[in-house]
């Protein structure tokens, strides 16, 4: 019995989410490469952040699973809702400070990378959804 590391998803749905990647990623590298500064530091820190949320339980799950007390801190984290969110108030709000627009797509490059790799949401025992 093999381990599947990537449940199966739709080809063209994978294909969706990559080309969003790819374009995020060319628009999170102009706005970093334009303004510089602290926009790297929240780049390089929202392109890891949701992944960090594996830690919390950490030896508790085992076999390629999260722990159960993880996931809903993991779920929460990989909702592309939320940095979307972020994007479109940061579009049409006052505010002027770039970091927080490039950690929207930071994370939201995050989300789309991975599931166009095939890593998804996280079931209640901590194993991967199908």
């Amino acid at each position: 019995m093999s381990l599947v590391l990537a449940p199966a998803r739709p080809i063209a749905q994978r294909v969706a989410w990559g080309v969003l990647a790819v374009f995020l990623l060319a628009f999170l590298v102009f706005e970093v490469v334009k303004h510089g500064g602290a926009t790297w530091a929240t780049a390089l820190l929202l392109l890891i952040a949701p992944d960090l949320t594996m830690f919390i339980g950490a030896g508790e799950g085992g076999n390629g699973k999260l722990s159960p007390k993880a996931v809903p801190f993991y779920n929460a984290m990989h909702r592309p809702w939320i940095p979307l969110t972020l994007l479109v108030g940061y579009s049409f709000s006052n505010l002027d400070w770039v970091p927080l627009f490039t950690a929207g797509l930071a994370w939201l490059l995050h989300i789309a990378s991975d599931r166009a790799f095939g890593y998804g949401l996280r079931a209640s025992d901590g194993s991967r959804r199908v």
